[in-house]
């Protein structure tokens, strides 16, 4: 599949890699055509990997995975063109962290609302799944660096993208997968931040995950 990863920090990178050796062809986006670090992406993974500006990667490819920093999320949407996004699966990994006050962050939006509701509110015609935003960037692509069998969540509208982004989620690994219904559970998915963050701050280990006992 042709997949287009926004963001070249750890999480984009990360994700994209993994990608690669599933055999996607994968678009790094960013803001100028000659980041620094989207080349140097593109050298480590071979030919199935290319990069441009983030207008160009969304063009490019069937689904979309949003890896930018959460607070500039919403930003960077707004400045591709929307129509680009129709009837493509958006995958939210994106957190609305809020790191001025230091560490814990707080969360910039939540409770009534999510970040995952603002971006399907700004790509009405894109199916936005939410996936991936409870564990950290290594764990996304292989939850064994868990030592366990941890449990993801996904929520969205479209019950199609959701299958697509299930089958996404086994390829990395993830076994024990659990749809939470509309975009609107994306309130809770985000919610789960804080906790994550205070477990990792107390345990000093970010190969963390949670797992659902029933």
């Amino acid at each position: 599949m042709k997949i287009a990863i926004l963001g070249t920090g750890m999480v984009g990178n990360t994700i994209g890699s993994k990608l690669i050796r599933l055999d996607h062809h994968v678009m790094m986006g960013s803001r100028t055509a000659e980041n620094e670090k989207a080349k140097a992406w593109v050298e480590l993974n071979g030919t199935n990997a290319s990069h441009g500006t983030f207008g160009d990667a969304v063009k490019f490819a069937d689904i979309i995975f949003l890896c930018t920093k959460g607070e500039v999320t919403l930003d960077v949407l707004q400045k591709i063109d929307v129509n680009a996004f129709k009837n493509k699966t958006v995958i939210d990994v994106s957190n609305p962290l809020d790191f001025s006050r230091g560490m814990p962050p707080s969360l910039i939006i939540s409770n009534t609302n999510s970040l995952g509701e603002e971006v399907q509110k700004l790509l009405p015609d894109a199916y936005v799944v939410k996936s991936l935003n409870i564990v950290n960037c290594e764990v996304m692509v292989n939850p064994t660096k868990t030592n366990g069998d941890p449990t993801m969540f996904l929520c969205g509208n479209n019950s199609d993208a959701k299958i697509l982004v299930k089958k996404l989620l086994q390829d990395f690994g993830w076994n024990d997968i659990i749809d939470l219904g509309d975009i609107t559970g994306a309130r809770a998915m985000e919610m789960m931040l804080p906790i994550w963050l205070r477990i990792y701050m107390a345990t000093q280990n970010g190969y963390i995950g949670f797992k659902i006992l029933r």
